[in-house]
């Protein structure tokens, strides 16, 4: 990527950014010269990343499909949304329900630089974006443009994916979970997946120790640790599972699919209901 000098929106092409090194592992273009030293390490030490970067977009496609085709959800809130990757999370909804609505929230100068390919609804729905950090979660919450988008007393699916693996533990993500989901009705779904050492503990930790020499504070947990997230909720069945291992017979991936070895996607993902 080069330079804009015009751009009013002021990126740091000096550190590394986990959106901006997620996006040259699934192969985008979106990310500068710092992404790519940090990601061909992660790739030096772990080749199967670009496979698991593409597991996780897919358990997106089939946790969304599921939501808006068979659970009847039509609002959805998707929290770290990243660089824009077709397909997006609101064509995947909107595919399934044209009149489904969608709040992207992200943190990154880069993410509202490339906002305008988020706005592409169907005419019967509707996208917003919002540049938010989840850190402070009533700053999403308050926010005009998630107010104006989706109607709480309605349910609403919370799209959290590849997201809390990168709060420490020192900001209380568990805590940031509650705060999200207290305002949401009943019936409303936390969709989640996150980074996890438990398949591959010496090559996760090698990954681990490349964010943190960026500054990012990439924080691995295993299966009870993740589990919190979940507190008061229903699972839906399979429950918390690597996520090739979520309901792969809705559309299996390109990528392997189940024959996936757990240690070659090393995450949790899983989909509850609020009661």
């Amino acid at each position: 990527m080069t330079d804009e000098t015009a751009d009013p929106i002021r990126v740091d092409q000096t550190r590394a950014h986990p959106a901006r090194i997620y996006d040259y592992i699934l192969g985008g273009h979106d990310n500068y010269e710092v992404d790519h030293t940090a990601a061909r390490q992660v790739l030096s030490v772990w080749p199967q990343a670009r496979t698991a970067a593409r597991v996780n977009r897919a358990f997106m496609r089939r946790a969304t499909h599921w939501l808006a085709a068979e659970a009847g959800i039509d609002q959805f809130l998707d929290i770290g949304t990243g660089i824009p990757t077709e397909p997006n999370l609101h064509q995947v909804a909107q595919d399934a329900n044209p009149a489904a609505r969608v709040v992207y929230t992200d943190n990154d100068p880069l993410v509202l630089r490339y906002a305008e390919a988020l706005m592409t609804s169907t005419p019967q729905g509707r996208t917003a974006y919002l540049h938010a950090d989840v850190t402070a979660p009533h700053t999403i919450l308050d926010a005009a443009e998630l107010r104006g988008t989706l109607d709480l007393d309605r349910p609403v699916a919370l799209c959290c994916n590849a997201l809390f693996h990168f709060i420490p533990d020192r900001d209380a993500p568990h805590e940031i979970m509650e705060t999200l989901l207290k305002p949401l009705a009943p019936g409303s779904f936390l969709a989640l997946s996150h980074a996890t050492p438990d398949f591959n503990p010496e090559g996760m930790g090698k990954i681990q120790e490349i964010y943190h020499r960026q500054g990012i504070p990439l924080t691995l947990r295993a299966k009870e640790s993740i589990r919190p997230f979940f507190a008061g909720l229903e699972l839906v069945p399979p429950g918390l599972v690597p996520p090739h291992r979520w309901k792969p017979e809705r559309a299996p991936d390109a990528d392997g699919g189940t024959e996936l070895l757990d240690a070659e996607v090393s995450q949790y993902a899983a989909v509850a209901r609020k009661v």
